[in-house]
């Protein structure tokens, strides 16, 4: 056995391995897209209150 059939081995194993992105296909993507877009929402309407408590607070620093 020489070393070429030990990197063909190899080559081999992992493109099996990632064979599994194709199943997955772009759902993955599309599920962390949204994903971030619900955070961002999510610290938008954190922010908004942030911003109304600090308007409404005339003691703190702007």
């Amino acid at each position: 056995m020489s070393s070429t059939d030990i990197f063909w081995a190899i080559g081999d194993f992992l493109t099996w391995t990632f064979g599994i992105f194709e199943v997955i296909g772009n759902s993955f993507n599309y599920m962390l897209l949204a994903l971030g877009f619900i955070g961002m929402f999510y610290w938008l309407n954190w922010q908004r209150k942030f911003n109304e408590q600090a308007e409404n607070n005339p003691d703190q620093l702007k």
